[in-house]
């Protein structure tokens, strides 16, 4: 031990840093015995570590959202000289940032797309189960736009376009917030449009048993008869192994209900295996109505979730699927 009048080089022995860090901190704080709580300090944070990995990795994505919007920042500078004499200004800007995800989603998930042929070459809508971020939907797209050069449409939740800086993502993408005249006009041009009828509650409220939450949903089948165009359910798989939520807890759903926003914390962000199915088409037909048309979808969401979801939902397993191969029946 030092004593109070030496220096921490003092003496034939040399000392060490950390003893001499130690010291100069309780010197500081007047607190004896300064290295007790140092050492408990450390054996909390290695208990803790896994924790703070877990509420930090969805973090991850908020980067990759706001590196997206700087590139497209960057990207509306370059190229706002062309575009009058451009079909689509955002065409180059969308094949960027679909290199980008579909990179991410290569590296951290092995992201798989099965079933593509089943999207038809007109227009359509496709109805997807929301996890807990739509970041299964954005690979989708991006590995979509990249292999059958096919644009993909989608509707949002109101609170997405009061995110800060999302207006000009929102914008490159045509993401639209959902009045039905909107949607049925984009199918009619013949664009696809996405939409998870379950939303913001499914994704922070559904749990590891995949749970459909569509309540008394039934506007996108409405669109899918005005358009007149079929209806494509997606499903992804491990998609709420990815990452999860804290939706379990009650006070959170109330306070859900009052506020309408996504108050609930997210944690995660597991390298799990995702691939993401496309089922067979629903064709439109005239004599079908809205609530039929509802149950025929969420039947078919229904069909794709028992195939290829194993329940309930597993994170060391999802991990795992990561070194497997996926049958070619499937």
């Amino acid at each position: 031990m030092i004593g109070g009048n030496e220096s921490c080089t003092a003496g034939p022995m040399p000392v060490s840093y950390l003893t001499c860090l130690t010291y100069i901190l309780g010197e500081w704080t007047g607190v004896e015995h300064i290295e007790d709580y140092l050492s408990y300090a450390v054996y909390l944070s290695w208990v803790l570590l896994p924790l703070a990995i877990v509420l930090l990795l969805p973090g991850v994505l908020v980067i990759l959202f706001y590196t997206s919007i700087l590139l497209l920042h960057i990207y509306k500078r370059k190229n706002e000289l062309k575009e009058a004499y451009s079909n689509d200004f955002w065409d180059g800007g969308r094949q960027m940032l679909a290199t980008l995800w579909d990179g991410h989603g290569r590296i951290w998930h092995g992201y798989e797309l099965h079933g593509a042929e089943n999207i038809p070459e007109g227009p359509g809508l496709l109805v997807f189960y929301h996890g807990a971020t739509p970041v299964d939907y954005i690979y989708f797209m991006a590995r979509l736009l990249i292999q059958k050069k096919r644009y993909c449409h989608a509707v949002a939740d109101h609170f997405v376009f009061r995110l800060p800086g999302f207006k000009i993502l929102l914008e490159a993408h045509g993401v639209m917030h959902g009045p039905k005249e909107e949607c049925v006009s984009a199918l009619k041009k013949g664009h696809l449009l996405a939409i998870a009828p379950g939303g913001v509650r499914e994704a922070l409220f559904s749990d590891e048993m995949y749970t459909i939450i569509w309540g008394n949903r039934k506007g996108f089948a409405q669109v899918a008869i005005d358009a007149k165009v079929p209806i494509i359910p997606m499903f992804t798989q491990n998609v709420r192994e990815g990452i999860r939520t804290l939706g379990g807890i009650k006070i959170l759903r109330s306070l859900y209900e009052r506020i309408r926003l996504p108050v609930v914390p997210l944690y995660g962000g597991f390298p799990v295996k995702l691939r993401t199915f496309v089922g067979e088409p629903i064709p439109y037909d005239p004599n079908t109505t809205a609530e039929e048309l509802t149950a025929k979808t969420k039947a078919a969401l229904q069909a794709l979730i028992e195939k290829h979801q194993k329940l309930p939902g597993n994170i060391f397993r999802a991990l795992m699927e990561r070194f497997q191969t996926q049958k070619k029946d499937d």
